[in-house]
């Protein structure tokens, strides 16, 4: 059922919110959602077609139009600090989930019920060599060059092309980002049988490293190039989920080098930004110093009160209530919690987004969004005196 709201005044405070947060003087603490791809696929209520993953990855048309119908589905019904109701134009990504990049590797795709398609790894012992000994796939190979193609598709479709009154544009496309290079190491070879290649086979971890980090940084350009973007960038935003696995030593030993090769290409001046799953938060202090990451989105367990006091006043923290929590527990409980978080001292500096920790599940009661947000707003100001609901 959609959200009874005044969308006109909805958006009006939430343009007020952000002008107000990045000219360093916050009203109040801004909330936002992830909402990604599965929380409407997965969803009945929301995907009414019905459509499967297998659907989605395999036809272009699948992807233009369940990208609108989730876009319309989420600014009807999930309130955040996000344009809601019509906008003047819609804009549609052509994503694949976290597994564009392995399958260009030469992953097998698999196809789960009730979860997001995955990639099993494929380099044993007995062909982890060879695959190094093909060296880097080119920026258009595989399923690479296959999202490209699905993305030239969607732009000739949208052209002309209106919805519910509104153009259509495409915007971004799976390949012209990275989701780790020692995450994609991960995946490729297993997590526990890389981190035992640190040691036992430092050759192969080191080579297969350096192949990742070669092939990401050709593929960016590429990709770049193609989409008539600039080559050059000095401000970046990147993710690594699986370095949360390492300590901070073992991090600068073995996950540092190839960080800074990527970090030099795309953001050599930075304020940098990165998003890590899970904990990491033992390595933030080490990429704010290394590589002038100033803005962190945060999984979970995080200690929002120790971060900040951590990272101090002046870099920007996303994060908040755990996403199992906002799934499971009642409304009351998202709300104390929100709260609790906003309590924490985290606030501190005024640098503070509010959001799941991390990418909102599907089939989360929107009663429970609807609790954070207006906890968000009651809790999160910064005149000190909270907003009466």
């Amino acid at each position: 059922m959609p959200l009874n709201i005044d969308f006109e005044a909805h958006n009006a405070e939430v343009q007020q919110v952000w002008e107000a947060f990045h000219a360093g003087n916050p009203i109040r603490v801004p909330m936002i959602l992830g909402t990604f791809l599965r929380f409407t696929v997965l969803n009945p209520e929301a995907n009414l077609k019905g459509i499967t993953f297998g659907d989605y990855f395999h036809d272009p048309d699948v992807i233009f139009e369940h990208q609108l119908r989730h876009e319309y589905w989420v600014r009807h019904n999930v309130p955040s600090d996000t344009p809601m109701g019509i906008p003047d134009i819609w804009t549609i990504n052509v994503d694949l989930m976290n597994s564009y990049e392995q399958l260009w590797y030469g992953a097998e795709l698999r196809f789960i019920d009730g979860n997001i398609p995955d990639t099993p790894p494929f380099l044993s012992d007995e062909t982890k060599y060879s695959f190094i000994e093909k060296g880097p796939p080119e920026p258009f190979s595989g399923w690479m060059g296959r999202i490209f193609d699905y993305y030239e598709h969607c732009r000739q479709r949208a052209e002309g092309y209106e919805f519910h009154g509104r153009p259509v544009q495409v915007g971004a496309v799976s390949g012209a980002g990275a989701d780790g290079a020692f995450t994609n190491a991960c995946a490729l070879r297993g997590p526990t049988e890389l981190c035992l290649d640190m040691y036992t086979d430092p050759e192969f971890y080191h080579a297969l490293m350096d192949l990742i980090t070669t092939a990401t940084i050709n593929r960016i350009y590429a990709f770049r190039e193609r989409m008539g973007q600039p080559r050059d960038s000095t401000v970046w935003g990147y993710t690594d989920d699986s370095i949360q696995l390492v300590s901070v030593d073992t991090y600068r030993e073995f996950i540092m080098p190839y960080h800074k090769r990527l970090f030099d290409e795309f953001g050599a001046e930075g304020p940098n930004a990165i998003h890590l799953c899970g904990d990491a938060t033992h390595l933030f202090k080490t990429l704010r110093d290394e590589f002038n990451v100033m803005s962190f989105d945060t999984g979970f367990p995080v200690d929002h009160g120790w971060l900040r006091d951590e990272l101090g006043p002046d870099v920007t923290i996303n994060g908040g209530p755990h996403a199992d929590l906002l799934l499971r527990a009642s409304p009351q409980q998202v709300r104390d919690e929100t709260k609790r978080i906003l309590q924490s001292g985290i606030m501190r500096g005024g640098k503070f987004v509010l959001r799941e920790g991390n990418n909102l599940a599907p089939g989360t009661p929107l009663p429970n969004i609807q609790a954070m947000y207006d906890a968000c707003r009651q809790f999160g100001r910064y005149d000190g005196q909270p907003e009466e609901m």
